[in-house]
């Protein structure tokens, strides 16, 4: 026969509920003491039934168990107090340095202005004087970072310069040891073209009427 589900929900039925709570507190006991046993857990378990009844397992002592469980849970809420107070530090710090960076970058917006001889009216003499003294330093750095640029360019070109005339001198000595190509084939064949024009030239064509020999 199938056992049916049981449904979770109150049992209305008196004598029904307490056998219900006498089968299941017993199991609930052994399951407990099994835990304790196999695991080598500490266990404690408290069951007060509908009439004010206690029944209760420990594995050492229900007291001394109670007494840890409360120590953890003061040590948990000390550790859930700690982590809140940092969450909240860290929210402040990152608060305070998000204001510190929007000061910053609003100063940076001013000086570059400044820099750039925009919203002088209200600077006064010893400002002035500083972004002066700002500018000039810039200016030299500026100068000097170019100075450097050129005199790298300048050096590259005199290597190149250099590489191309010793270019040039190889060449050059190439061109003196090897032997001049010899062109006489190419004049005889002028020649005989030459010639055959010639000849071609000189020969006459006449036409002739009537009969050969009657002139």
């Amino acid at each position: 026969m199938v056992r049916g589900k049981t449904q979770m929900r109150r049992i209305e039925n008196a004598a029904s509920r307490q056998v219900t709570f006498s089968k299941r507190r017993n199991g609930l006991l052994k399951k407990a003491y099994e835990l304790s046993v196999l695991c080598d857990a500490e266990v404690a378990l408290i069951v007060f039934s509908a009439r004010g009844k206690l029944y209760e397992f420990a594995s050492s002592s229900v007291q001394n168990t109670i007494d840890r469980y409360m120590a953890k849970v003061k040590e948990v809420e000390i550790n859930n107090n700690e982590t809140e107070r940092s969450m909240e530090q860290w929210k402040c710090e990152a608060t305070n340095m998000s204001k510190k960076i929007e000061h910053l970058e609003a100063q940076k917006s001013i000086c570059c202005r400044k820099l750039l001889g925009e919203n002088l009216g209200s600077s006064s003499i010893d400002e002035l004087n500083e972004l002066e003294a700002q500018l000039e330093q810039s200016l030299s750095r500026v100068k000097g970072k170019k100075r450097t640029m050129l005199e790298e360019q300048i050096a590259q070109l005199k290597e190149n310069e250099k590489a191309l005339l010793n270019e040039n001198a190889s060449l050059r000595e190439q061109c003196k040891s090897e032997p001049l190509l010899k062109l006489a084939p190419t004049q005889e064949n002028g020649a005989c073209c030459h010639t055959r024009e010639e000849h071609s030239e000189d020969v006459e064509t006449k036409l002739m009427i009537g009969r050969p020999g009657s002139s």
